[in-house]
């Protein structure tokens, strides 16, 4: 199993369709896109997939948000971020070992 305790550097900009903002992170020894830019004020949806079977990345955590949501393995699991105020976010796993951010501009 690999193991990247910094996450990839990859970054992406959300895509905006309808009013709302969309983008998609792989898990999979760390978070493949670590790094989300999201549109102040634009609704927001974070679709994480897990493919790693560790039992740290099956949850992941959003301490600003008070979000803390199970992420199955092999599905998709779509979470709301809150774009109201302009700012950096972090995520992490259960244990804080694998770390990315959202960047509300």
């Amino acid at each position: 199993m690999k193991m990247n305790f910094f996450g990839s550097k990859d970054k992406v900009e959300a895509k905006v369709a309808n009013g709302s903002q969309q983008a998609n992170v792989s898990v999979d020894g760390g978070y493949k896109t670590n790094t989300i830019v999201l549109k102040q004020g634009v609704p927001a949806k974070l679709t994480f997939n897990r493919k790693d079977p560790s039992s740290c990345l099956e949850q992941v955590v959003f301490p600003e948000f008070q979000i803390k949501e199970f992420l199955p393995q092999n599905e998709d699991h779509t979470i709301d971020i809150d774009t109201s105020k302009a700012g950096e976010y972090q995520f992490a796993c259960r244990m804080d070992m694998f770390h990315g951010k959202v960047v509300v501009k």
